[in-house]
């Protein structure tokens, strides 16, 4: 199967207890992409240990030699493009050009009053990203930028050398909503889906297929009205977040049959969790690194 298996690691453990080993066991599985969430903390995670993404990358790119690493996703909510551009070409370098930038809009979580700011509205959120995204891919692509923004402005911000990628790391754009498609369409290498929230409680399968199926469709008009081939961007689905759950991961069968009928929809790239016991991303770890090997490569 062409299908790519990645995974995300969330950064809940010491790195000298436990955190390499699993970054280093990822890779001997053959995962195409290991991915980390880039958050202050998260949901039910939010009392227990939780580092930053940007460092986990770092030490995740030296200690091992192949597979790609990359955040899912970042957000404007504590950052800034300036600073996250240099951190990126950073990365990007140490690691030898195995980054990838997933990023999107970001949400109401912690993040977003942790710096002692009100919460975004969503048409906030979205005007944001609207400038954030853009200077982003400049400040990673020109030798030096000036930019003056409503949100964000950058003052003759230097990116030497660039990045190893050329002509910049690729970013993956998680996006549901028209304005985030279109930026997806103009300034993405890959699209990102976690499924549609509003369907994830009593949804069915066949429902999140369709609603997934409808973002797709929408992503390609988005697409279309540019003049860009939606084929040029890879198809991610981040799993965990759909109807199903985790049951896709109780057996070697219902993931192969998972990610079949999502390859049928144009996905390229399926991203599984690695199993975190007691949590909402709990399964078997024996399960789990079957699939890996079965899909491997």
């Amino acid at each position: 199967m062409s299908l790519r298996l990645s995974t995300v690691i969330l950064p809940i453990h010491r790195w000298h207890e436990g955190g390499r080993e699993r970054w280093q066991r990822a890779e001997e599985l053959g995962f195409h992409t290991a991915y980390t969430y880039d958050h202050l903390t998260w949901r039910t995670f939010r009392d227990g240990p939780w580092f930053g993404a940007l460092p986990t990358l770092t030490a995740a790119a030296g200690a091992t030699g192949r597979m790609r690493l990359g955040t899912l996703v970042t957000s404007p909510n504590f950052r800034h493009p300036v600073t996250l551009a240099k951190e990126l070409m950073s990365l990007d370098d140490i690691s030898g050009g195995r980054i990838t930038l997933g990023i999107g809009a970001g949400g109401t979580g912690f993040d977003a009053t942790a710096l002692g700011q009100d919460p975004w509205t969503p048409r906030e959120r979205a005007d944001r990203f609207d400038e954030f995204l853009p200077l982003l891919d400049r400040l990673l692509t020109e030798r030096e930028t000036t930019q003056r923004g409503t949100h964000y402005s950058a003052v003759d911000a230097r990116a030497l050398p660039g990045c190893v990628q050329r002509p910049r790391l690729p970013f993956a754009v998680a996006a549901t909503g028209p304005r985030g498609l279109r930026l997806a369409a103009r300034h993405g290498q890959a699209w990102v889906t976690t499924g549609d929230p509003k369907i994830f409680a009593e949804g069915t399968p066949e429902d999140s297929l369709k609603a997934i199926g409808d973002q797709i469709d929408r992503l390609g008009r988005a697409c279309a009205d540019i003049g860009r081939d939606p084929a040029e961007l890879d198809k991610i689905l981040l799993t965990g977040f759909t109807p199903e759950a985790n049951s896709p991961l109780e057996s070697l069968g219902a993931f192969t049959d998972f990610a079949g009928r999502h390859e049928e929809l144009g996905f390229t790239e399926i991203v599984v969790h690695w199993p975190i016991p007691d949590s909402e991303f709990a399964s078997d770890q024996r399960v789990f690194e079957q699939i890996a090997t079965e899909f491997k490569g």
